[in-house]
């Protein structure tokens, strides 16, 4: 038994309604639910805006309505039930109210084919915050006061030392990039490629640093990002609009014309998944996590990877276990990396359409939705 049964002292909650691209969200009150055994519910103090909730809002990327989006999210235990087993985090410490803490992107039965593979992030019934209308709750996205977490839902708690703007990523952009290390199994003496310096490429960078890789390249369109990447880590910053020759030429210095070990694909452009086959050294491996939007194929020819011992790998979401390095990572690195910087703007909840659409004409790499005070 949990023994803390102890409801919010306010019986609904102000949530986002995203109803399709192009109309505005409504903002609609909903009753807080009855918790079932394994379930939590969280007051929210802060939730970023992914890469991801932006497709969605253009409608580049199917999500039907209505639905509350985002999940890069954070809060507090509201609320544990009165009954069945007790709640507990990843590290398997029983969970308290008031506890500051956030969870991962979705939720997991852990018994079916896919959980026993080592691939609970594709579980048969797999349930995904912010991305999809339920009929278990209404509150389940981060655009609102409260978020009721399902069962199997892999929850870690969030030291004092984090802020909610260095943290509220971690169970997106943090996690995922910790997924893709683990996969390219790590970076220590490592010389690394990175395409795309947003969110997931500035963090991939300093992860990289951090694991001791030998030299961190990001490539990007834009400069201002590639001047943020240089504070993150990166040793060499390349402006792909420029001449795309130059990525060629600075992999080949840096790498004594060998190619990179690894290349991190952070941007979803197939130019750059197809030049990524190029610029890796025989034996060298291409981890493609970009490209989770609808684009043109990518070209590759099958002899040069074949030729080249090339290894590649994709990764979508994350385990349980990323999520629990994430936050590690972050509170060894957040005082050495700005992490705090790239959360540049923010609005209140109240206010979502407004900043919804000042967010999408801006260059910013994440803005925060707060709730209402």
């Amino acid at each position: 038994m949990n023994g803390q049964t102890k409801r919010p002292t306010r019986d609904t909650a102000l949530a986002a309604i995203f109803h399709g691209p192009g109309e505005p969200m409504e903002l609609r009150e909903f009753a807080l639910p009855a918790l079932q055994p394994g379930e939590a519910l969280v007051e929210l103090t802060c939730c970023t805006i992914c890469g991801s909730d932006l497709h969605t809002i253009r409608g580049d990327r199917p999500v039907s309505g209505p639905t509350v989006l985002g999940h890069e999210m954070i809060g507090r235990i509201a609320e544990l039930p009165g009954d069945g087993p007790v709640v507990c985090d990843v590290r398997g410490a029983p969970l308290a109210i008031g506890d500051r803490a956030t969870w991962s992107v979705a939720a997991s039965c852990g018994a079916c084919f896919f959980c026993k593979h080592g691939l609970p992030q594709k579980c048969e019934s797999l349930f995904k915050y912010g991305h999809e209308t339920t009929e278990r709750s209404a509150l389940s996205g981060g655009f609102a006061e409260f978020c009721h977490l399902a069962r199997g839902t892999a929850i870690v708690k969030i030291p004092d030392t984090l802020s909610d703007h260095v943290t509220c990523p971690a169970n997106c952009a943090t996690a995922t990039v910790a997924g893709a290390v683990r996969v390219a199994g790590g970076c220590k003496a490592k010389s690394v490629l990175i395409h795309g310096a947003g969110m997931l490429g500035l963090t991939t960078a300093a992860m990289a640093v951090t694991q001791g890789a030998s030299s961190v390249i990001v490539s990007d369109l834009s400069e201002p990002r590639l001047a943020r990447a240089s504070k993150f880590g990166a040793t060499h910053t390349v402006a792909i609009s420029e001449n795309i020759s130059t990525l060629s030429e600075t992999v080949r210095d840096v790498t004594n014309g060998r190619g990179v070990d690894v290349v991190f694909e952070m941007s979803g452009a197939p130019s750059a998944v197809e030049q990524s086959i190029d610029l890796l050294r025989i034996g060298g491996q291409l981890v493609l996590v970009g490209s989770v939007f609808p684009t043109c194929p990518a070209r590759l020819l099958p002899e040069q990877i074949i030729r080249k011992l090339l290894r590649i790998d994709g990764l979508h979401n994350y385990t349980p276990m990323d999520l629990k390095a994430a936050i590690e990572f972050l509170n060894a690195a957040s005082t050495r990396y700005p992490f705090e910087s790239l959360v540049d703007t923010g609005f209140e909840l109240d206010d979502v359409n407004d900043g919804i659409r000042s967010l999408m004409s801006s260059d910013s790499i994440r803005a925060a939705v707060h709730a209402r005070k």
